[in-house]
């Protein structure tokens, strides 16, 4: 069994998920070398003073040029660009692998660019803050998370082993998935609540009744827990609700039914409904920490205290 070790990795993009890679590999020696690639001068100078790499380049081809694995982490709505632009240096034999939060979309702008001499494996690491840039990394970010993969029919069993393998040095478990069931899946449990959070948050900054400094000086958990949410990366949020939109249309069609159902028995006091779904929901959170996915203690800044630099973990 491979021990998930790669003598070059290149990692295009080093926000949070590329600058936690960095990171991880540097800590349990998963690569000789790390080259990192961004198109931001400064962010590229950024990850050098961190010390994130041992090559930085703005050019994505010349990064991947003797890469043995190749992980982009861009919104996903730049994976064709960057496909495109490394495809012609990219070795023979080379892992090319990706982060992005929704897979057809990036299958079908990635696999056409990409030359059948490489391995091409989308992938999707399920961890994250609501923080961004080279600075939020950190090298915990996927443990005991989930990586999930959505392999082609003709990827290589051996090419899926070793990336596997690399991805559970890190920290991760593995899954695999089918890429449309994969977009279904994350559709309800990061998409919908993300957009939900925008939205919350949205209306209570277009309230006429209330003001703005009222909502932020007496947020309670719930509303703070919104705000995290909605403080994320603006650009990676856009392209996913564009790139996963019908799945995300038809989680939003069922919400909008049960939110319906929810008003209608808030409208005639029906007091056994409302119980009978606040019960079923508070089992949901259980079931969640058993699967070791969460822990059972008030979130007050309990991970930012215990971690400064991490920030809350979104799943």
């Amino acid at each position: 069994m491979s021990d998930g070790h790669f003598p070059t990795i290149a990692l295009i993009g080093i926000g949070l998920i590329g600058s936690s890679l960095a990171r991880v590999v540097r800590r349990e020696g998963l690569a000789d070398r790390i080259v990192v690639s961004t198109r931001s001068a400064d962010t590229l100078k950024r990850a050098e003073e961190l010390g994130l790499g041992d090559a930085y380049t703005t050019d994505a081809a010349e990064a991947v040029q003797d890469a043995d694995l190749v992980i982009v982490s861009v919104p996903v709505g730049a994976s064709g660009d960057v496909a495109r632009t490394i495809a012609p240096a990219l070795k023979a034999g080379a892992i090319v692998s990706d982060v992005g939060s929704t897979k057809a979309s990036v299958i079908a702008q990635m696999a056409p660019e990409l030359p059948d001499t490489v391995h091409f494996i989308p992938g999707h690491p399920l961890a994250g803050t609501e923080k961004s840039g080279p600075d939020s990394g950190f090298a915990e970010l996927f443990e005991n998370r989930w990586c999930i993969f959505t392999p082609l029919p003709e990827t290589d069993p051996a090419a899926l082993e070793k990336l596997s393998a690399f991805w559970r040095a890190c920290g991760a478990n593995i899954d695999t998935m089918d890429p449309e069931h994969h977009d279904k899946v994350l559709a309800i449990v990061s998409h919908l609540p993300h957009i939900i959070a925008y939205n919350i948050v949205g209306t209570a900054d277009d309230l006429q009744t209330v003001t703005k400094s009222e909502v932020i000086k007496y947020s309670a958990s719930g509303f703070r827990d919104f705000t995290r949410l909605a403080a994320s990366d603006p650009t990676m949020w856009r392209d996913v609700c564009l790139y996963n939109r019908e799945a995300i249309l038809e989680m939003l069609a069922r919400f909008s039914e049960d939110l319906f159902f929810l008003q209608r028995a808030i409208r005639w006091g029906d007091g056994e409904k409302l119980f009978d779904l606040f019960s079923r929901t508070r089992d949901v959170r259980r079931s969640i920490i058993e699967a070791g996915q969460e822990v059972n203690a008030p979130d007050f800044g309990r991970q930012v205290a215990a971690h400064p630099e991490k920030g809350s973990k979104p799943a």
